[in-house]
């Protein structure tokens, strides 16, 4: 039609594209809650503008989550849209996903060609890092979407010559740190030396340009940060996961530095906390994140409690007693000798260690019984002094940590063929003199995307503190490499001439023993067939084409040469399913055939606990599990005539607070059992329902008061925030351990008419800093304790199984005490 450009669709692109909007979003209606974390958030953000510009965790702005709101303001837009519900906010970073794999390709075909651009889309579409982050609610996919948004602006901007462009590239930089903030920045180290080997202006040009779209990323960056910052703390919200109540602390501390030195606590400070916050424990030793078990003679300094007040002088690797290791009223103390639970078939090894998970030194040591401190996929790692980095599966430090099982199946698969790739496209660079090297084009993007990898790569390395799903920051440049790569290494072989021809082939088998490495750990839920598979495939596909290098008819080498390609994506393609075939937490996803159950959390439950340590059967290597009996004490050891699996968590006076009632959660897109488990720390997912007599209580005598109820931590607050829009306030944040409120700013809340009901757990407390204890001491002082019998549904124990985390009360520990101070 005259007046329109005809463009024409890639039907390749096309399909590449569809798939990866199913591998991101199939199923994802049955995931109930997504990260339950964020999705409590975005049901907060919905109910005031307040909320929404801060990402307030919960109804009255208290406290907010530990990362920038941006992505949140994108759910928050989709939940209005939509309503919320965990499919609504997971949709934006399934788009996201689809989105970077267009991206890929629209910046690969200028300098390289449609056929580098088709093969770097559908590498990156089948890095199962990123259809797996993408089927949450999680950020990161969201981020590297901005990041490629970045890059495509500073290559067009570098091609034209236009300014504007390379600066609006270096502003999306400072937009993506308001995603998730200096985890953004891995990317300069590129943008710098693209534009500085590129840019087809002087030096001078170069520097002002640099330094103007520097000074414009930096104040976008901040922006945010600083606006909140200048408000007075009495009329915000605390910083959820800071030190001192600042998001430039956030930003520089837990959310900066501190991944790398792998200190957890909040803002990069010293002391441990309790809970897990975005799927990871918050605690840098087993203290911080409350795992002691009394039955070790240790209790969690710092973060458990026992009783009802702080652990008392408990050490983290169990060696000095915390309150002699008793648990009060629990039916029985744990011996600090052998820790074993009395009358219980679950045993919890000494130093403070929860089946033999050792602590010392402040970190997970010792690893799963029968890991010995190594580096199990998905389990606990054994850690070194101050950091427990590696205490989520991520490894050990190490040149070859990308390639441990622990991380190996999220990114790592075109690794090897990347290495070759990049030998074939620099194999014509010559270097005479550093003032007259000669770059191509090629080149020059290609050393754009190595100078994005190699950082990234050695960050995670070394990296203390991180989750699985991080690695999606390697899977763009590993795509784009492998794309542009793959098609000289082609023309090479196809060409026939000098040593390059040959880097093809033995691309092919070396990228094959990778897989069989990768796939071999999981022999035993896939089958071997797989793993064989892979590498015979390998093995066939090279000497089929040693055998064509030198003779063959042209279209049956293009033929080999696309098999090739699908022969290295024979492993990543089966992991990038395993998210929908086997399911995988929502709140730390793991990709692989055990996900699912190595993940802390499940998809369609949401409502986080520590671990699910009953019902799964010998859920974690080397130990039996056994089923868990309602009134299993969460001090880690069973209490008289139960056969509970040691559980780490808080001491509590009554042996049925906080206990894991043994319930399967079901995760989204598979059938496997998650973390599940009620009452207990965040991070895994379970079956999460109100308690509707504890519903109708509260609201039949609300007597005008603007909040439902206050609770410790946003566990109990989610499910009335998400399915019921009911305002409830929050006390500590996620975990219960942000001094978000002092004994004097509650007492005003209270005095105010705002609030008068409080759902404390029964042991008295939530841990955590800034006199937390006080707040639940001031409340049980000033508060009259509503009888069980007028607010709890009874039940039997499989409906105490379906409850809330305690919420409501059904076997869930908690007390409901009303407060007038009139």
């Amino acid at each position: 039609m005259k007046g329109f450009k005809q463009v024409k669709i890639d039907l390749y692109l096309l399909a590449i594209a569809v798939m990866s909007m199913f591998l991101n979003g199939y199923n994802i209606w049955e995931d109930k809650y997504a990260n339950t974390y964020y999705t409590t958030a975005v049901g907060s953000m919905l109910q005031s503008f307040s909320n929404f510009f801060y990402g307030s965790l919960d109804s009255a702005g208290s406290v907010t989550v530990d990362k920038p709101p941006l992505t949140f303001w994108i759910q928050t837009a989709f939940a209005y849209v939509f309503g919320l519900h965990g499919w609504s906010v997971i949709l934006p970073q399934a788009l996201a996903g689809v989105g970077s794999v267009l991206l890929i390709y629209f910046i690969l075909k200028p300098t390289f060609g449609v056929k580098a651009a088709r093969i770097g889309s559908l590498v990156l579409a089948l890095t199962p890092v990123v259809p797996s982050i993408s089927r949450t609610n999680n950020i990161d996919s969201m981020l590297v979407f901005a990041l490629l948004i970045g890059t495509w602006l500073l290559f067009k901007g570098i091609r034209n010559s236009r300014t504007r462009t390379v600066i609006g590239a270096f502003a999306m930089i400072g937009v993506a740190f308001n995603m998730k903030m200096l985890q953004a920045y891995m990317v300069l180290p590129a943008f710098y030396l693209l534009y500085i080997l590129a840019a087809k202006v002087n030096w001078k040009r170069k520097t002002a340009v640099l330094a103007g779209a520097t000074a414009l990323m930096f104040v976008i960056s901040i922006s945010w940060a600083v606006v909140v910052d200048s408000i007075p703390a009495d009329k915000r919200p605390y910083i959820g996961s800071s030190e001192t109540n600042s998001v430039m602390n956030l930003a520089f501390g837990y959310n900066g530095v501190s991944r790398l030195t792998g200190d957890q606590a909040p803002g990069g400070g010293g002391g441990g906390r309790g809970g897990m916050q975005d799927g990871r424990g918050d605690g840098g030793s087993a203290a911080g994140a409350g795992f002691a078990a009394a039955g070790a003679g240790g209790a969690a300094a710092n973060g458990g409690q026992d009783g009802g007040g702080q652990a008392a002088a408990g050490s983290a690797d169990g060696s000095t007693p915390g309150n002699d290791g008793t648990v009060p009223n629990a039916g029985g103390s744990a011996p600090d000798s052998d820790g074993t639970a009395p009358n219980g078939d679950g045993t919890a090894s000494g130093n403070g260690a929860i089946g033999g998970m050792a602590a010392p030194n402040g970190g997970f040591g010792g690893g799963f019984p029968g890991q010995d401190g190594g580096t199990g996929r998905g389990g606990f790692q054994g850690g070194g002094p101050g950091g427990g980095g590696n205490m989520f599966g991520t490894g050990n430090p190490g040149i070859l940590r990308l390639f441990q099982s622990g991380l190996s199946g999220e990114a790592s698969w075109m690794i090897p063929f990347v290495f070759f790739a990049c030998v074939g496209l620099f194999a014509s660079f010559r270097f005479k003199s550093f003032k007259h090297m000669h770059f191509t084009q090629k080149h020059r993007e290609a050393l754009f995307w190595l100078a994005w990898l190699i950082p990234a790569m050695m960050f995670f390395s070394v990296a203390g503190f991180f989750h699985q799903y991080y690695l999606i920051m390697l899977a763009a440049p590993i795509a784009a490499l492998a794309g542009a790569g793959w098609v000289e290494l082609w023309h090479a072989y196809r060409e026939g001439k000098g040593w390059t021809s040959y880097l093809l082939p033995i691309s092919i088998t070396v990228t094959a023993a990778l897989q069989w490495y990768v796939m071999q750990n999981d022999d035993d839920t896939i089958g071997k067939g797989w793993s064989i598979g892979v590498a015979a495939a390998g093995v066939l596909t090279t000497m089929v084409l040693f055998t064509l290098k030198n003779g063959g008819e042209f279209k049956f080498k293009r033929v080999i040469g696309v098999v090739s390609v699908f022969v290295m994506l024979i492993g990543p393609a089966f992991w990038s399913l395993t998210p929908i075939t086997y399911g995988q937490s929502s709140m730390t996803p793991i990709v692989g055939p055990e996900g699912d159950s190595m993940g802390f959390g499940g998809g369609k439950g949401g409502f986080p606990a520590m671990a699910e340590m009953n019902g799964t059967g010998g859920m974690f290597p080397g130990q039996d599990g056994q089923q868990g009996q309602d009134g299993q004490n969460a001090a880690g050891a069973s209490t008289d005539d139960q056969n509970g699996a040691a559980a780490g968590g808080q001491d509590n006076q009554d042996q049925s607070q906080q206990g894991f009632p043994g319930q399967d959660g079901q995760s989204a897109g598979g059938s496997m059992p998650s973390f599940g488990g009620g009452g207990g720390m965040p991070g895994g997912m379970g079956e999460g329902t109100i308690d509707q007599k504890t519903l109708a209580y509260l609201k039949a005598h609300n007597t005008g008061e603007e909040y439902l109820f206050a609770t410790s931590t946003y566990t109990s607050a989610a499910p009335y925030i998400i399915d019921e829009n009911e305002k409830v306030v929050t006390l500590g944040g996620f975990s219960g351990s942000d001094p978000v409120y002092s004994v004097e700013k509650l007492q005003k809340l209270v005095e105010s008419g705002k609030l008068k009901y409080f759902m404390i757990s029964g042991g008295g407390g939530f841990g955590g800093r800034g006199g937390s204890s006080e707040v639940t001491a001031w409340i049980e002082e000033h508060g009259t304790v509503i009888p069980t019998s007028e607010w709890q549904s009874s039940g039997d124990s499989g409906a105490s199984e379906k409850s809330m985390g305690g919420m409501g009360g059904r076997g869930g520990g908690m007390t409901l005490y009303e407060v007038k101070l009139q």
